[in-house]
Order: C-alpha cells, then sequence, then structure tokens
C-alpha cells in the first residue's frame, strides 16, 4: 500500500502541533507514519507567538506566558526537551482602572465574579449599591433561566448587577477574550459560569464551590504549583523548536504559499488534491488549521456545516511593548497589571484605547534590567478598531498619552516597538457550540479536520491541543 499522505493548511502552533503529532510522537516512526506535508501563506510560522529582539533582550509580542493548569503548553515543552528553560511567574495580582483610580483587585474573584462578598465589602472599586447587590445574591439571590446558553454579560448583569458586569468581568474576561462579554457565549468562554448560574440560588456561592476556572472548554486540570509559566527563551521559541523537530522527521514545510483549492478525487488513489499556485498534493486526510472563515472558503463548498464556519468573527488588537526609564517611572508597588474597563473616560467625548497594561519584567525575571522598565499595553477589542486608523508612530504616542494618566510618573521612552495583530482572536458568540460540533462532524465524515483558536479555545495550551486532536482525529480516520 503506498504511504499516507496528508497536507496540513496553517502554520500557527495549532498547524505545527498537528504535523507533529502526525510525524511520530509517543511511537516510533514506522512505514504507518504519513507523509505531512505543511503549507503556510505567510512567511513565517507561528502565528502570533513571536519574538523580537527589544531593549537587549528577546521579547514576546505575541502570548508571553501560559496557563499552566492546562497541560498541553507543558506536555510539548517537555516532549521538544525545552523544559529546563521554564520560569514560573514571579508576582501576582493586578490593578483595575475604576472611579478615576488604579485599585488592587480585591481577592475573591474568578474570571472578574466576585465569589466573596466579603472581601469586597469595603473595596473602593465599586458603589455601595454594587456592594449591596452582591450581598443580596447571597441572601436573595436573582432567578434566572439560562437554558442552553446565555451571554456570559446577560448572567452576570441579571444576578450581580450592570457594576460589576462592566467594572470587574468585562475588563478581565473581554481582555482575554478581545470580546464583549454581553456577546460572548457563556457555554464555550465561561462554562463554570453557565453551570453556576443553572443551579440557581447564589450565582457567587455556586460558582465559588467548583473551584478555579479558566475561559474556554473544559479541559484536564494541571499539577500545582504557579498559575502561569512562559520560556527564558520567550514563549515563541517553541516555534523554532517545532519546525526543528518536523524537519528532522521529514515534514515538509511550505512557507509564503497560498493554497487555493481543495478538490475532492473520487477516482484517484488519494481521495483529495490540495491546489497551490504551482503545485497539486495528493492527500488522504487534510488539516485545516486556518482561521474559521479561511477554513469557510476553502471547504465550504464541500459541506454547508462548513461554509457555516464563515459566520465566526475575529477581534484584532496591537500590542505596544514600551521600554522606560526605571528610575523616573512609577508603577503600582505590586502585580503584573492594570486593567482599563470599556468606555474609559479620556478626552472630550474619547475613551481610551488601552484595555491593559502588563509590567513585563515584574512578571518574568528574566525580562528585568536595573536602568529600565518594560510595559506591554494592549489595544483593541471586537468592537474597537480604532487602532488600524493610526500608523505606529501615532499608535505610540496616544498610548503613551493614556500610560501617563494610568501610571502617573513615566520616564523617558528608551525603545518602542508596535505588534499588530488584525484577526487575533476567535470570537465565541452564542451558538459558537453546536456550529462548531456540526463543522467538526462533517469534517470528520469527509477525511478532514479542524484546528486552531477558533474551537477550543484562545489560548496558546488550547490551541496546541487543538492541532494534535486533529492528527488524532486523522489517525482515527485512518484506523476506520
Amino acid at each position: 500500500m503506498a504511504r499516507r499522505s496528508v497536507v496540513v493548511v496553517g502554520g500557527g502552533v495549532a498547524g505545527l502541533a498537528a504535523a507533529y503529532e502526525l510525524s511520530g510522537p509517543g511511537a516510533s516512526r514506522d512505514a504507518t507514519t504519513p507523509r505531512v506535508e505543511l503549507i503556510e501563506l505567510g512567511e513565517r510560522l507561528g502565528g502570533a507567538l513571536a519574538t523580537i529582539e527589544f531593549a537587549g533582550r528577546v521579547l514576546d509580542v505575541g502570548p508571553d506566558g501560559v496557563l499552566a493548569r492546562r497541560p498541553e503548553a507543558l506536555a510539548l515543552v517537555d516532549e521538544l526537551e525545552l523544559g529546563d528553560r521554564l520560569e514560573p511567574i514571579a508576582a501576582s495580582g493586578a490593578w483595575i482602572w475604576l472611579r478615576g483610580a488604579a485599585r488592587e483587585m480585591p481577592d475573591g474573584l474568578t474570571l472578574g465574579v466576585p465569589t466573596d462578598a466579603a472581601a469586597l465589602r469595603r473595596w473602593p472599586g465599586l458603589s455601595r449599591r454594587a456592594r449591596w447587590a452582591l450581598a443580596r445574591d447571597r441572601r436573595w439571590p436573582v432567578r434566572l433561566s439560562v437554558g442552553d446558553d446565555a451571554t456570559i454579560g446577560a448572567i452576570v448583569r441579571a444576578k450581580l448587577g450592570d457594576e460589576v458586569a462592566r467594572g470587574l468581568v468585562e475588563p478581565l474576561i473581554g481582555g482575554i477574550q478581545a470580546g464583549r462579554i454581553d456577546e460572548l457565549s457563556a457555554r464555550s468562554v465561561f462554562p463554570a459560569l453557565l453551570e453556576a448560574a443553572r443551579r440557581g440560588g447564589s450565582l457567587a456561592a455556586a460558582l465559588g464551590a467548583g473551584g478555579p476556572a479558566s475561559p474556554g472548554p473544559r479541559h484536564g486540570a494541571g499539577s500545582g504549583g504557579p498559575a502561569f509559566v512562559s520560556l527564558t527563551s520567550g514563549l515563541g521559541s517553541l516555534v523554532g523548536a517545532l519546525e526543528g523537530a518536523l524537519a528532522a522527521r521529514g515534514v515538509v514545510l511550505r512557507r509564503a504559499t497560498a493554497v487555493t483549492a481543495l478538490r475532492r478525487t473520487p477516482s484517484g488513489p488519494y481521495p483529495w488534491e490540495v491546489d497551490t499556485a504551482s503545485t497539486t498534493t495528493p492527500a488522504d486526510a487534510i488539516v485545516l488549521a486556518t482561521p474559521a472563515p479561511v477554513t469557510a472558503a476553502l471547504a465550504g463548498r464541500h459541506d454547508a456545516a462548513l461554509a457555516a464556519l464563515s459566520r465566526v468573527r475575529s477581534a484584532g488588537v496591537a500590542v505596544v511593548s514600551l521600554s522606560l526609564e526605571r528610575a523616573t517611572t512609577t508603577l503600582p508597588p505590586t502585580g503584573t497589571g492594570l486593567l482599563v474597563p470599556l468606555a474609559t473616560a479620556w478626552s472630550g467625548p474619547d475613551t481610551m484605547l488601552v484595555t491593559a497594561l502588563t509590567f513585563l519584567d515584574r512578571k518574568w525575571p528574566h525580562l528585568r534590567r536595573d536602568d529600565d522598565v518594560l510595559v506591554r499595553a494592549h489595544v483593541g477589542r471586537s468592537d474597537d478598531a480604532r487602532w488600524r486608523d493610526l500608523d505606529d508612530d501615532a499608535l505610540v504616542t496616544r498610548v503613551l498619552d493614556e500610560v501617563r494618566h494610568l501610571l502617573g510618573r513615566v520616564g523617558p521612552v528608551r525603545a518602542a516597538h508596535v505588534a499588530r495583530w488584525p484577526a487575533a482572536l476567535a470570537q465565541y458568540e452564542l451558538g459558537h457550540a453546536p456550529l462548531v460540533e456540526a463543522a467538526r462532524t462533517r469534517a470528520r465524515d469527509l477525511g478532514l479536520a479542524l484546528a486552531g483558536a477558533a474551537y477550543d479555545g484562545v489560548g496558546v495550551p488550547a490551541t496546541i491541543g487543538s492541532g494534535r486532536r486533529a492528527a488524532r482525529e486523522v489517525r482515527d480516520h485512518f484506523a476506520n
């Protein structure tokens, strides 16, 4: 029998993880190991996992750490023998800009949802009315029917009030997802919240009893230890390690190449052919590790459920990295960052672009230097693309003005860098789960597998897991 052929379309971390799983980890490579070809549209692999040389160190300009409770990224780090570079987060806590000042985030929050009303009883970030709403949830909880799904905003506003939703939950969950909690599906983004609402009674009590929660679909819990970890060589160094491993295994890596069509060939020796402008690759199976609308454009003509993936929207964001003189810059005394709620007033009718600040050299010890501090500003949401209209210089100027307002004392800028991610984060809106389930079912029937941040969560561990899951689906397809 001819050697199996698999084409992976998309060279982000999900596509790389799929190619890695298909090409042999966990078992000896033999004649049953398929030929794997990965085709990426861009000049580089890795998607948003990217590092640059900045202010005398290697700096991530996409995701800079991973949630340690999720096992997928740590397992891959171990397999690639990068474990000696793992570094735990060095600080905890955060601040939030509320009622005209930076406030230290209180204890007793689960993804911004208060689970301990006593911890907020005297917290100045909320009004007396909001604190009363939290106390009411414990004693006289609002009745709410959520059915199969509801938006995060609908649940939190009904049970805990608008101020908690707008001032605590939106900045945290909305920041992680770059979306709006009044559009994001609780089932897909925060299933623990949906389960707590279904139980009835106090939302805070039910959510607090469930233990730690993370955004995204359910996953296996990791062992105890730090909440977040990174690599001293930058999280983006995972990409180089994966490229090296794939090249050593004979995986064909094609960059700067657009896939133009996926064609069924029912009468030939291979059921699929993958076209580019200059080549045709026969395939027994295809992993589509592309953004959902791209997947819909390529595979939608083969099934309506795949065409429906065009409805998955993405939010664009930008990351502005700043090296600021340490002696003349004042950060909050503790914590790894500062959250900025939506619609925070700026100048006249304008609102702030910045949604969060991260204090990178406080977060990761390998980035610390004596003469500067590293601050990363995040801008952009699903409904706020104002940053797209500013060139890099104008964006840095605007962000610096806002940073000065938020921090109060900001020294001279030693270096600045802008990274733009125009379609960075898929939006898991109402109806997302059944949409994905239907698309995956039909894809499997056709010998296709879906991978990427549109399906199993937007974080790096979830995306790695999505790629490896797609590879296992391909192996199962071959077995059947």
